[in-house]
């Protein structure tokens, strides 16, 4: 019989390099150096996509980031970040400080066996949509189209007739588009639908929802559905706290369907003359955030900077758009004073070359000021929870809808039997809400309890000296007028609401 001689390798061969030069990846937290924030200082093996998972999951911890240092150029990432919790203070917690160092190094190798995994399954994938996490038994349906008033109500109501529970949805609208995530069961079995011919006739049904206006040109409608997560959607985890990789799900969406393209200020049908005449009007009070684009000509780098107000989750709206654009971020810095925030990013596309053509710079802007801006939503913020059952968002939302309330953005959630609801709204005819109109509200939506923010009189900074609100004089408020054409407007508009589309 032949002798076979097969080469000895050392089991502890792959920690090699780690037993040398330390691990992959170290993390530090530093409480001592500044006095009002706390350092998190990351140095690790350099690899594309690191600083997005780690901005990810300072953002999930719902920490502030005032500021922060990137470089990673050549093989190794070295990124420091000044961050407080949610209350502007310190992180002292000890849970906390753990939990981030071990989130932290957990990503890290998680990533790199997943990348390893799908470089051997799938050589040529080059898809954007973030990695795989369980959310539990349900069936994802993903919706992306032409916004108009109403709309949310109509999709509600149409998941009702179809006998769907929607257990959770979130949505963004921004210049006139629309990005929805809605996680739905069957209303009897309480099991995800996997029936092919019924998720069919569900996408069908929806998409002639979203496609119902008589303004074609600029309708660009897609629904999808994916079961069980098993397609590489990633959901969030139903803590109270979007799951960051949910948001950067709708940042793509929005993205798809060219949001950052400013919708075409013409007279238009009624059923998108509200929210076109509301962007048109106030184009120039929402424009806050400047983006520029220089070349450092000696390092081969596109420098991208970028001025904005300052709020929460600010750093990961621009860089999940940039990495999801392609682009490489090699050294970066961030400051903030609590009202403004700077961004300075040293980039490259992913293919080595810099920024070089006006047309790539311009929709380089484009799709940055779309980032930060489609998040923030100027209305009121109505907060509602209710015994969860089959058709109570179609019921809250034709609520809303017949009172002339728009919804701008929206957040649904199950916890158990409980449904919790934030829906920002707007009046439909770009007016400002009158509070008590919207008591009036609240009392022909009871047992549902309903509380209400006013985000249009709030802005929210993350400065260290923050004075409580009641501490702040608020000026006195004065009695809206609406001039013969609001008032013309807004009884079209509310008109327009009461058609039905043909089939």
């Amino acid at each position: 019989m032949q002798k076979v001689c097969w080469p000895y390798f050392d089991p502890d061969f792959d920690n090699l390099g780690e037993r040398i030069y330390g691990p992959p990846c170290r993390v530090y937290i530093d409480n001592d150096s500044i006095q009002d924030c706390t350092v998190v200082k990351v140095n690790s093996e350099n690899k594309q996509g690191l600083l997005l998972e780690v901005v990810q999951i300072l953002t999930d911890m719902n920490l502030i980031i005032i500021k922060s240092y990137i470089s990673s150029d050549g093989g190794w990432f070295m990124d420091v970040f000044h961050v407080k919790d949610e209350h502007g203070n310190k992180l002292t917690d000890t849970s906390v400080i753990n939990h981030i160092i071990h989130a932290i190094g957990t990503s890290r190798r998680e990533s790199d066996f997943i990348k390893a995994s799908e470089a051997i399954n799938n050589p040529n994938n080059n898809a954007l949509e973030p990695p795989l996490n369980d959310h539990g038994e349900h069936t994802a349906i993903e919706m992306t189209g032409t916004d108009r008033p109403g709309l949310f109500s109509e999709i509600f109501a149409a998941f009702a007739d179809l006998h769907c529970n929607v257990l959770e949805a979130h949505a963004w609208s921004h210049n006139a588009r629309l990005a929805c995530i809605a996680y739905v069961a069957d209303d009897n079995t309480h099991a995800p639908i996997d029936d092919p011919s019924r998720l069919a006739s569900i996408e069908d049904h929806i998409s002639t929802v979203i496609r119902a206006t008589a303004d074609p040109a600029t309708n660009s409608t897609h629904v999808g559905h994916k079961e069980n997560e098993t397609d590489g959607f990633l959901a969030g985890q139903g803590k109270g706290c979007m799951n960051s990789n949910v948001e950067r799900r709708l940042h793509q969406l929005m993205l798809s369907v060219r949001d950052f393209d400013e919708p075409f200020c013409e007279p238009s049908p009624l059923s998108l003359f509200s929210s076109k005449l509301e962007y048109c009007d106030q184009k120039e009070i929402k424009k806050t955030t400047t983006v520029s684009i220089g070349n450092c000509e000696d390092r081969g780098y596109s420098i991208v900077t970028v001025t904005s107000k300052d709020r929460r989750r600010l750093m990961f709206d621009t860089i999940c758009t940039l990495v999801d654009m392609q682009y490489v971020i090699f050294h970066a810095a961030l400051r903030s004073d609590g009202a403004d925030a700077f961004q300075e990013y040293f980039i490259r596309h992913i293919d080595g070359r810099a920024l070089n053509t006006e047309g790539e710079k311009e929709r380089v802007i484009k799709c940055l000021e779309a980032a930060i801006e489609r998040r923030v939503c100027e209305g009121v913020k109505l907060e509602l929870c209710a015994e969860n059952r089959v058709g109570l968002l179609s019921d809250i939302t034709r609520v809303l809808r017949e009172n002339g309330l728009t919804v701008v953005r929206a957040d649904v959630e199950t916890h158990g039997q409980k449904s919790l609801n934030a829906f920002y709204v707007r009046d439909i005819s770009g007016n400002k809400i009158d509070m008590e109109f919207v008591e009036s509200v609240k009392k022909e939506m009871r047992p549902i309890h309903l509380e209400v923010k006013n985000e249009e009189t709030r802005t929210e900074t993350v400065g260290p000296d923050e004075p409580p609100a009641s501490a702040v004089p608020q000026p006195q408020p004065q009695p809206h007028r609406l001039s013969l054409g609001d008032i013309l407007r807004s009884q079209m508009d509310r008109l327009s609401l009461n058609f039905v589309p043909t089939k």
